[in-house]
C-alpha cells in the first residue's frame, strides 16, 4: 500500500550542511525535507509542497530558476531584499532600527564625504556574498588602494564600530504573525569566521538586550510577512545593540539549540513553515557550540559526555566549515570542566576561544 504523508514535501535550494540538518529534523515528525543541489535536474513540484534555502545566494541553473522563483517559494521576495546589503541596510533605516551609519559606494570621488559623514575608519563590504571574513575590507584615507575600482558600485561603506561584544537574536515568525525566540547568544568571531557560540542566560544585561532584540527582529520580521526562523547578528555598544547582519534562514549561532534547547531552530523552522502548532521555547541548560573550522575529524570528539558533534562529510581545507561540536550541561562549572576535556583535541587556534567560553559562563 502507498503511504500517504501527512505534510507536504518540503525542498530546500542547496544542500549542504544546513540543508541537511533540515531533513534530520524533519524526519521524526515524518517531514520529508529534500535539499537539492543547485545543479539538480528540474522537475515538476508537486501542487501543495512547498520550497525553501539554507543561504541567501544561489547560483543561477535551470532548477534555481525554476524554485527560487516557484509560487511555493516561502519568502520569494525576502531573499533578494536581504541578500544584498545595501537594500538589507535601506531596510534598517526605513525602519528607524539601530545599525551603523552607512553609504553606498559608487565612485572613488566619494572618499572624502565618506570620511566626513561616516568615519575616519570604515569597513568596505560587497553588497552580495562576502560572508565569512571574505569580501570585506577595513579602511582608512592610508589604505584606499585595497579597494580596487571594479569593486565601486558593488560595495557599502559602514562606519567601523568598536564594539565590546557580538551577540546574535535567532527566532522564527509564523503565519499568523505570532513569533518565538531563543535567548541571545553570544558570539566569538575570528578572521570574520564564527568560532564559539555560548547561551548563559546569566550574562550581564542579558533580559535587557533580550528583550531589545526581540523587538527589532521583531518588527523586521513583520514588515517583511516573513515566514520561518531568521538570524539577526548584533553588536554591542555600550547597553545599546546596532543590528549587524540579517540571514533569512537557519543561523550558525543558533546551532546550540540542537542539544539545549526543547525544540532546535531546524525544527522550528519547518514547524513555521507548515504551521504547526508550537509550544513556547525552553532552554534546557546553559550551552556552549564550538565551530569546527578546517581541522580533521577525530573519534576522539565522541569519548566527551553531554556533547554533541555534527559532522559535515566535507573535504578538509583550511577556513572551511567542517562540522560543529555542541556542548550542554547545567552546573555552568562542570560544562567549563568539560570544555577544558576537548582541548587536547583541538588543534591551537581553538584554544583562546575555549578560554573565551569559559569566561563567558564564569558570570
Amino acid at each position: 500500500m502507498q503511504k500517504s504523508n501527512t505534510y507536504p514535501t518540503v525542498y530546500v535550494l542547496g544542500n549542504g550542511q544546513l540543508g541537511r540538518m533540515l531533513r534530520y529534523a524533519g524526519a521524526p515528525l515524518d517531514i520529508d525535507v529534500r535539499p537539492l543541489a543547485f545543479d539538480a535536474p528540474t522537475f515538476e513540484i508537486e501542487p501543495n509542497s512547498l520550497i525553501t534555502a539554507e543561504i541567501e545566494r544561489w547560483a543561477d541553473t535551470p532548477l534555481t530558476q525554476l524554485l527560487g522563483n516557484h509560487p511555493n517559494f516561502v519568502n520569494l521576495n525576502v531573499f533578494g531584499k536581504l541578500a544584498d546589503r545595501f537594500t538589507q541596510k535601506s531596510l534598517l533605516d526605513q525602519l528607524s532600527l539601530a545599525t551603523s551609519p552607512w553609504q553606498l559606494l559608487e565612485t572613488p570621488a566619494q572618499w572624502q564625504q565618506v570620511f566626513e559623514n561616516i568615519g575616519e575608519k570604515v569597513v568596505v563590504k560587497r553588497r552580495t556574498g562576502g560572508y565569512d571574513g571574505r569580501g570585506q575590507w577595513i579602511i582608512t584615507k592610508d589604505n584606499l588602494d585595497q579597494i580596487s575600482i571594479d569593486l565601486f558600485g558593488d560595495v557599502i561603506a559602514e562606519k567601523f564600530i568598536p564594539f565590546k561584544a557580538e551577540v546574535s537574536l535567532v527566532g522564527a515568525r509564523f503565519r499568523n504573525g505570532e513569533t518565538r525566540f531563543y535567548p541571545i547568544t553570544h558570539n566569538l568571531q575570528q578572521n570574520g569566521i564564527l568560532r564559539y557560540s555560548v547561551m548563559n542566560p546569566n550574562l550581564p544585561h542579558q533580559q535587557a538586550f533580550q528583550q531589545q532584540a526581540e523587538q527589532m527582529l521583531s518588527e523586521i520580521m513583520h514588515e517583511l510577512n516573513y515566514v520561518g526562523v531568521m538570524a539577526m547578528e548584533c553588536f554591542v555598544v555600550g547597553d545599546k545593540l546596532l543590528i549587524n547582519e540579517l540571514a533569512p534562514r537557519v543561523h550558525n549561532s543558533g546551532h546550540w539549540t540542537q542539544l539545549g534547547c526543547s525544540i532546535s531552530q531546524f525544527e522550528l523552522h519547518l514547524r513555521a513553515l507548515l504551521d504547526l502548532p508550537t509550544p513556547e521555547l525552553k532552554a534546557i541548560a546553559p550551552s556552549v557550540m564550538i565551530n569546527l573550522i578546517g581541522i580533521k575529524h577525530t573519534n576522539q570528539w565522541l569519548t566527551q559526555p553531554f556533547s554533541q558533534l555534527h559532522w559535515y562529510g566535507k573535504e578538509v581545507r583550511e577556513g572551511r566549515k567542517v562540522g560543529h561540536i555542541n556542548l550542554c550541561h547545567p552546573n555552568k562549572a562542570d560544562l567549563i570542566e568539560l570544555l577544558q576535556q576537548f582541548k587536547p583535541f583541538l588543534t591551537e587556534d581553538f584554544h583562546s576561544g575555549l578560554a573565551w567560553a569559559a569566561d563567558k559562563l564564569k558570570i
